[in-house]
């Protein structure tokens, strides 16, 4: 019998929607600049080789009304994706291997401190303070469900003001891709979380701001900043 130096942390969870089971969480991984015009706008060419970056598996929050404005930062800024969660995996998937191994689908909020990372990109060092902070990480409930069609709209308001429109079908590496490439990067497995890339328009928000992001026939995520 392991004996533990204090209680173990609970596994971080999401709820499977329609379902009394949840999702345990493995890892999370973050694909950037997957949307060509929000590529540009980060000044990216358009179909470079998608790379990666991660957040802890405490960093989801699920559905929260509130979020909190983080620690050490003036630039948060908004960044709305469509996430796959994993129900198996595997190293060097073909992309159809890859969409066998999707459980469904969620909206998330990839939440970014932009001045941070800004610093740590001009020194060459780690996103992690810019990424990976506590509930950097809002998410909607996992559907179980196809692959959502290419014209589904991704968007996000904030005080009802549209600021991020796209499509699913604007993924510049689709869903199958994109989870073959972290396969070539990872063994991928059950619980494991990929946020897929984020339209253009991401930008800042402020305390008092209502944040709401959706992608249409998935879920709907709603948030207040404090």
């Amino acid at each position: 019998m392991t004996t533990y130096a204090f209680p173990p942390h609970a596994i971080p969870t999401v709820p499977v929607e329609g379902s009394d089971a949840v999702f345990p969480i493995r890892r999370v991984l973050c694909v950037g600049r997957n949307y060509a015009a929000h590529a540009r706008e980060m000044g990216a060419d358009e179909r470079d080789p998608p790379f990666f970056f991660a957040k802890p598996a405490d960093a989801v929050v699920v559905a929260p009304r509130e979020v909190a404005y983080p620690l050490a930062t003036s630039d948060l800024h908004h960044e709305i994706e469509l996430v796959v969660a994993l129900k198996s995996g595997g190293a060097n998937l073909t992309p159809d291997q890859a969409l066998e191994a999707v459980f469904g689908y969620a909206v998330g909020v990839d939440l970014t401190r932009r001045d941070l990372q800004g610093a740590a990109k001009a020194k060459g060092h780690p996103w992690e303070a810019g990424k990976a902070f506590d509930a950097s990480a809002p998410i909607t409930a996992i559907r179980v469900m196809d692959a959502p069609p290419a014209r589904a709209a991704v968007t996000l308001s904030v005080n009802g003001a549209e600021r991020q429109r796209g499509e699913v079908g604007d993924l510049i590496w689709n869903i199958g891709e994109v989870i073959a490439k972290a396969s070539e990067l990872w063994t991928l497995a059950a619980g494991d979380l990929i946020f897929t890339g984020t339209p253009e328009g991401v930008g800042a928000i402020v305390r008092g701001d209502k944040v709401v992001g959706e992608v249409e026939g998935v879920g709907r995520l709603e948030f207040t900043l404090v």
